[in-house]
């Protein structure tokens, strides 16, 4: 068996522990950050020929060895090896194998742990920007559901108790001004992702003439990570990120439950696509809403995560540490996880059946235009209090007499305030409940027709 030598081997006596090489050792997961250490190493390659470090040919070599070994990754024909711990080490030891002694110039003036900061970074700001384009589609594909929906009557709930006459579109509306948050998050997150470590080399800099701002320039960073201890051994960033998608996936699983409720046939409000709902491997009625299940399970997850990378943080001591090897899985996974839910979603939600008249009997139910009547007494010269106090009663008496409010006679409602007049009638619709609420922010059609289009401006 061939033993491949170590970067570091060279104060050592004795060869690794077989076990030792294996639990140490990342590759089998920070090998997908290849495209993105390969950027670093040409960037930095570039850098140190503009410093006189390497000459041009010796620069140029290290890139085209370096674009040769990128193109036999994505071909699948490079061999990663455990013995060489992680993706650095692989692709230094095959550049080195391709173009010679050359390739061992390449690391000079960094260290492995400026270097997978800056892995890290470039592959979460990517990943940023993708994540940023599903939420835009998600929004996107909500305010063309919304604008179909904005005369749709649904009710509003609190306490999960039918409250007030809603519009559908105004619902939505809703879930959108959550995503919005989370898009200016994820936006705001992005800019301190957006900061080079390369330079800091181990953890105190280095004695090369680097010029980072020149290396920052050629990867697209805003800004250049100021102090060395710092640089190497913050996963700040990470945690950013993850705390982020926590929040996000934490909307999600708030629509999933409505979803899960509205698609239930006691609710009945909505049905989901048979594209994304499985059956009972017993019961052959039943269709269930797995997705939007299977994604308020993955909140936790999410969560989860977030936790570990926060635990694995909050011991260590200036500069880095082995444990800084835990934090990749975690974010590796956050991303995936949140990435594919919202795909599904965006996908799923365009699917969506709405059931208008089955929404508008449950906002029918529930004495859900109680408060317009309180609101109407408050207009004939009734104070707020007592107005609340008389509806109180209406209501009770409806529920002892099984009657609707807008249903009870001219004269029962007089019974209980002389002040109540024919025009109530008009108050006591839900479409004149919903057109009540004619301002900004409010459930009226118009307003939610002005609210999609400041959100089409947006996006």
């Amino acid at each position: 068996m061939t033993i491949l030598p170590k970067p570091w081997d060279g104060r050592f006596t004795e060869t690794t522990h077989h076990l030792v090489e294996s639990f140490t050792a990342s590759v089998n997961f920070d090998q997908r950050l290849y495209q993105y250490d390969i950027m670093g190493s040409i960037a930095h390659a570039r850098m140190l020929a503009q410093v006189g470090v390497l000459t041009t040919v010796e620069c140029q070599q290290i890139i085209d060895g370096l674009t040769a070994i990128q193109q036999e990754i994505t071909q699948g024909d490079f061999n990663w090896s455990v013995a060489l711990e992680d993706v650095h080490m692989n692709i230094e030891t095959r550049l080195t194998q391709t173009i010679g002694t050359i390739g061992k110039k390449l690391h000079t003036g960094r260290s492995r742990n400026d270097q997978i900061a800056t892995d890290i970074r470039l592959y979460l700001r990517h990943e940023i920007d993708l994540i940023n384009h599903e939420l835009t589609q998600f929004l996107t594909h909500l305010a063309t559901i919304a604008e179909r929906e904005v005369e749709t009557i649904m009710p509003g709930f609190t306490h999960l108790q039918s409250a007030q006459p809603i519009t559908f579109g105004h619902h939505l509306l809703a879930w959108c001004e959550m995503l919005l948050r989370d898009k200016a998050r994820l936006q705001d997150c992005r800019k301190r992702v957006n900061s080079l470590p390369l330079g800091a080399a181990a953890l105190a800099g280095t004695s090369y003439p680097i010029d980072r701002h020149y290396t920052a320039q050629l990867l697209g960073f805003d800004t250049i990570a100021e102090n060395s201890l710092d640089a190497v051994s913050d996963r700040d960033f990470a945690i950013e990120f993850t705390a982020v998608a926590a929040i996000i996936m934490m909307h999600l699983s708030r629509f999933s439950e409505e979803l899960i409720l509205w698609s239930s046939t006691q609710f009945n409000f909505v049905e989901l696509s048979d594209a994304f709902c499985t059956g009972s491997s017993i019961m052959p009625q039943k269709k269930n809403p797995d997705v939007p299940e299977l994604v308020r399970g993955k909140t936790g997850r999410v969560y989860g995560h977030l936790m570990s990378l926060l635990t694995l943080m909050k011991g260590q001591p200036l500069a880095y540490n082995k444990d800084n090897q835990e934090d990749k899985e975690p974010l590796f996974d956050t991303v995936d996880t949140l990435k594919n839910c919202l795909q599904i979603y965006a996908d799923m939600i365009l699917t969506l059946k709405v059931k208008p008249e089955a929404m508008r009997a449950a906002a029918y139910r529930g004495f859900t235009t109680a408060t317009d009547l309180a609101d109407y007494l408050v207009r004939k010269g009734i104070t707020f209090r007592d107005a609340h106090q008389i509806v109180g009663q209406v209501v009770r008496y409806c529920i002892e007499n099984n009657g609707e409010l807008d249903k009870l006679s001219l004269e029962v409602l007089q019974r209980f305030s002389p002040q109540i007049e024919p025009d109530v009638y008009s108050t006591l619709t839900l479409e004149g409940s919903i057109a009540a609420r004619n301002h900004i922010g409010g459930t009226a059609p118009v307003q939610v027709r002005a609210a999609i289009q400041r959100l089409r401006t947006q996006l």
